[in-house]
């Protein structure tokens, strides 16, 4: 029997059973952390307070066991000096925008950009996802690539020689839990 777990543990460890990656859970207050987290972990919606401290929590979702920080989005603690402190563990980002919220765009442009200039990051894919498309006046995808400044993000993975890490915007509603598995499914064929 021992023999069969090792095995097993040296196929999830090279990434042939399960991978193993570590996201970064980013974005501003409000748009939809902590209840994507808990409805991973717990296949539940429910009513969460403002993520006042970092916490770290585990899901797995198809192939691929995530281990997901969330650091929550008050000014203590959504600033660059904390999120760069997590950069060289992470495989992979997680930046959800409230897709409804059009006068917060701005606010989350400058994150998202300051991400993508971040060397660390250089090969970090990032996924971003607009949530709340349930609601009647979030914008369209490409809307919110413009209002990001994400006009060229593809499904592809960036060149090697680029600086830039890849990529992907994928709308969603949270709550009508409609849309996020399809940019967890194009996270995990990155990390």
């Amino acid at each position: 029997m021992w023999i069969t777990k090792w095995l097993w543990d040296v196929f999830e460890s090279l990434g042939l059973w399960k991978k193993h990656a570590k996201l970064l859970m980013m974005g501003l207050d409000n748009a939809g952390k902590t209840t994507l987290l808990h409805l991973l972990m717990n296949d539940r919606i429910e009513v969460v307070q403002p993520t006042l401290y970092p916490s770290t929590e585990e899901f797995t979702f198809e192939n691929c066991k995530f281990t997901a920080y969330d650091l929550g989005s008050s000014n203590s603690f959504r600033n660059r000096r904390l999120w760069k402190d997590y950069f060289p563990v992470i495989s992979g980002i997680v930046f959800i925008v409230d897709a409804a919220d059009p006068e917060r765009f701005e606010e989350g442009k400058e994150e998202i950009q300051a991400l993508l200039r971040a060397d660390t990051l250089s090969s970090t894919p990032i996924l971003v996802l607009g949530n709340k498309t349930d609601l009647p006046m979030a914008v369209s995808k490409d809307e919110l690539r413009h209002e990001l400044g994400l006009h060229d993000t593809t499904n592809d993975i960036a060149p090697i020689e680029s600086v830039q890490p890849p990529v992907e915007v994928f709308m969603c509603s949270v709550v009508c839990r409609q849309g996020y598995q399809e940019g967890l499914q194009w996270l995990s064929q990155h990390v």
